[in-house]
């Protein structure tokens, strides 16, 4: 996806418009998690999921929507949230942190996403992903 003046990614909602906006957040979520469904490598994430993807696929497109910078719809929608708590319950390593930043850059490389924007945003998502293993680590004595 490339555009004649690209947004400033970080500035304001320039992320989000990057990914398409809501529209292109969402293909990008749903692409994700039939990426992680499908794909052997990425399946053990999967099955760490409610069986109802629909509503998780809802989740994470709302809450991207405003860590890049557009409408806070997650806490609009399911009140705040506080990422690494909310999955402390699972046993993240650093097998699965790079399994998810792994499927994450799947997705974006099967939808066409420039390279500028890939190497904006996996090491931007790769902080709470961190964030969520130290939680996991410390919960589950790893």
């Amino acid at each position: 996806m490339t555009q004649a003046n690209p947004p400033i990614y970080g500035d304001s909602d320039g992320t989000l418009q990057a990914v398409g906006g809501l529209t292109g957040l969402r293909k990008l979520v749903e692409t994700f998690y039939r990426l992680m469904e499908n794909t052997p490598e990425f399946h053990p994430l999967f099955e760490m999921h409610p069986k109802n993807i629909e509503l998780t696929i809802n989740k994470l497109t709302a809450f991207l929507s405003g860590w890049m910078g557009g409408e806070r719809l997650y806490a609009k929608t399911y009140g705040e949230i506080n990422l690494p708590q909310a999955h402390a319950h699972l046993i993240v390593t650093e097998k699965e942190k790079a399994m998810w930043l792994n499927c994450m850059a799947a997705a974006l490389d099967e939808l066409g996403y420039s390279e500028e924007l890939k190497d904006y945003l996996l090491p931007k998502l790769e902080f709470p992903a961190e964030r969520i293993r130290q939680v996991s680590a410390a919960h589950h004595d790893l």
